[in-house]
């Protein structure tokens, strides 16, 4: 399935695109995509429906991100070794984990909105997964029973704030809009195997991104049971899994985003996004 939520910021309602990619409206049948709904128990009642049954919504709405109400927003960083190399650092020994607040989290064609002051704002695609079933001390082998689905994120991050002065990655990756979700959340039954994806990024249409989840240094699987050490996970939980190489800051001279600019960026199977690049004064209010 792929569940999405359509409709104005902080008013979306839930939906599913069907088998002909019409947007159906979930709405008489759960309030959002979010907690329990993302439950085994919650994932089959949604696949158990007909399609065809369910309301047509009608236009081109914006999406929302495609998870609502999310615990916490959890990424691995320098998690590729062609990324860690273009960063100037040797590969992470552990998975290297640190949070963006949930104020980034934006939808798949929000803009991406230049902090006042910002000249180092950069790009970064990523294959996020959701959390279903919750747990703490999962085991490596039972990560899949713990996998709503998966989508594309953008990790948006300002080097200066992340890497200079006194840096903080928290500080660097939080500002809003730096977490677009979506367009849609893939449930896992559809993704054979999520070490085998293509993930591209472009700004103003050159290919700056090009990798692939299998050179991943640390799997899915192997998140979950590291990042499970550490917090308990909960249902609607999102975990991104890092970027390969081609950001901004690997490029020489290093290259970042400028207001006019234009992103877009996706997965193999998991759909595409589209950012504006605007400043924070010029954002629709």
């Amino acid at each position: 399935m792929k569940l999405v939520r359509f409709g104005p910021k902080g008013a979306e309602k839930p939906g599913m695109i069907d088998g002909q990619g019409t947007l159906r409206d979930l709405s008489g049948v759960i309030d959002d995509v979010a907690g329990d709904v993302l439950l085994p128990a919650g994932l089959a009642k949604l696949a158990g429906l007909d399609a065809a049954t369910l309301p047509t919504v009608p236009g081109t709405p914006r999406l929302g991100p495609c998870v609502g109400r999310i615990g916490k927003l959890v990424c691995i960083g320098l998690n590729y070794s062609d990324h860690a190399a273009e960063a100037g650092v040797a590969p992470p020994a552990e998975p290297v984990i640190f949070l963006k607040a949930n104020s980034s989290i934006c939808g798949p064609d929000d803009p991406i909105l230049l902090p006042r002051g910002s000249q180092k704002t950069d790009w970064e695609v990523e294959l996020a997964f959701v959390i279903g079933k919750g747990g703490r001390y999962i085991e490596e082998a039972d990560w899949a029973d713990h996998v709503a689905g998966y989508c594309v994120c953008n990790d948006v991050s300002e080097r200066a704030y992340q890497l200079e002065s006194t840096g903080q990655w928290t500080k660097g990756k939080s500002a809003d809009n730096f977490a677009p979700l979506g367009p849609w959340l893939v449930t896992a039954d559809e993704i054979a195997d999520p070490q085998a994806l293509d993930l591209w990024l472009d700004v103003d249409g050159v290919r700056q991104q090009a990798g692939n989840t299998g050179t991943m240094i640390f799997p899915v699987r192997e998140i979950i049971a590291y990042v499970s050490r550490f917090m308990t996970l909960e249902p609607g939980d999102v975990i991104s899994t890092g970027t390969p190489p081609g950001v901004g800051m690997g490029k020489k001279p290093p290259t970042y985003l400028r207001k006019g600019q234009t992103v877009t960026l996706g997965v193999d199977g998991l759909g595409a996004q589209r950012q504006a690049v605007i400043d924070w004064d010029d954002r629709p209010l």
